[in-house]
């Protein structure tokens, strides 16, 4: 445990003096009570270095109390709430479940003000942190005088579904063997992703070093790093010549506390908001203000997971369509010759590279019968009648293309 405090670790408890906030630390939570006892003695160690703010926990899943419970007690006494996700980076949980929680507290409590940390992500001091723990792995090694040459290093990421959380994983082992002389620096993941801890292994095996470390970027000595000590003995049985050795978790450490007071003080600054936090689905942004809320929040949300950071900076996924083009195709319109009709028009649409933010949409009975086919356009509101695939190409020409009427052809505007 750290005993001395940073000078960001002073500043807040100089701020906490001067409001009524509470800190809420989210955990994952899991079955297993050891794990959810490793986190708690964490946030009890941060709550010792700063003892004048007020310091509670919730987890996510499977353990008490949850996320929206938490919010809502700290909400009943403090006039602000500051969420910290004691997560390594930023996948699944903090880019859908916490924004859509806070999401929720911030209606519920509409004079309560909600922040929300980064969390831990790519930092040096988690870099720094990572080689005090590979070091002294190699220190306790039965050759600790072996060239370093000689040794290939493996960092183990818990691995996620989220390709964002996975490539910063890997940046950060990249960091992390910056100006090392290791044989091998490999990045794996213990689940989900791949390589798999058993590939990396066999892979680095192959270049036949004298010793393998393998350091595992967990908080905590939880299942996964079980799980890790298993996978190893089972390699020394199959490799006895191999020296391989397992790092410890990143467990308490003054480098990480001093990183959580800095994710702490640019929340309360607002340099560096939650991912997604300030996306247009989360807060109402003028022009979108309709578009925020759970259910749409959510489902942009899991769009994000593409990526969100490789989306930009392309045309983002959230921009609305320019023209949404309705073709009647109900029996009566397609015997007239629609179907004909909305194929061509697909077809010029795509040929004018505007399939992005133009859509033909194929739709059943609008309500014109013996005036068809007929076609709508949104959001002008301008309704054609009688068109065929002869008129496609001024349809798209004029109108999609360049917000001309064809007059000939419209059957009424709708205000």
């Amino acid at each position: 445990m750290p005993t001395s405090i940073s000078s960001d670790a002073t500043a807040l408890t100089q701020i906490a003096q001067l409001s009524s906030r509470v800190l809420l630390m989210v955990g994952h939570g899991s079955r297993n009570p050891s794990a959810n006892r490793d986190f708690e003695e964490l946030v009890a160690a941060y709550r010792e270095l700063h003892p004048q703010l007020p310091i509670v926990h919730c987890y996510l899943e499977l353990a008490e109390p949850v996320l929206s419970d938490a919010l809502n007690d700290c909400a009943k006494s403090f006039q602000e709430v500051v969420v910290q996700p004691l997560f390594l980076f930023a996948a699944g949980h903090t880019k859908n479940d916490i924004p859509l929680a806070l999401d929720r507290a911030r209606r519920d409590h509409p004079n309560v003000r909600f922040l929300v940390a980064r969390t831990l992500g790519v930092h040096p001091s988690m870099v720094d942190l990572v080689n005090e723990r590979i070091h002294a792995m190699l220190h306790s090694a039965l050759r600790p005088e072996s060239d370093e040459k000689q040794t290939a290093l493996v960092v183990v990421g818990r691995g996620s579904s989220d390709p964002d959380a996975n490539a910063d994983f890997c940046k950060l082992v990249r960091l992390i063997g910056e100006g090392q002389k290791y044989t091998w620096i490999l990045p794996c993941f213990i689940g989900i992703a791949r390589p798999s801890v058993p590939e990396a292994i066999e892979f680095v095996a192959r270049s036949r070093p004298e010793r393998i470390l393998v350091q595992p970027y967990f908080l905590f000595a939880g299942r996964l790093y079980q799980q890790l000590d298993a996978q190893l003995k089972d390699f020394e049985v199959r490799y006895p010549w191999i020296e391989i050795r397992l790092g410890a978790p990143l467990g308490f450490h003054a480098k990480l506390f001093s990183l959580i007071d800095e994710r702490i003080r640019e929340a309360l600054e607002g340099s560096a908001p939650l991912p997604c936090d300030t996306c247009q689905y989360r807060v109402p942004i003028s022009g979108v203000t309709e578009q925020v809320g759970g259910l749409k929040s959510l489902l942009w949300s899991i769009r994000h997971t593409v990526t969100h950071s490789t989306a930009m900076p392309h045309e983002h996924a959230h921009r609305p369509l320019r023209k949404h083009v309705l073709v009647c195709t109900n029996v009566e319109c397609a015997a007239r010759g629609s179907l004909p009709l909305l194929s061509m028009m697909r077809r010029l649409v795509k040929k004018a590279g505007r399939s992005r933010d133009i859509r033909v949409t194929r739709t059943l009975c609008m309500g014109r019968c013996g005036e068809g086919p007929a076609v709508a356009v949104y959001p002008d509101g301008v309704w054609y009648r009688c068109v065929q695939a002869s008129d496609a190409h001024d349809l798209v020409n004029e109108h999609l293309l360049h917000d001309r009427l064809v007059a000939r052809l419209v059957d009424n505007i709708m205000q």
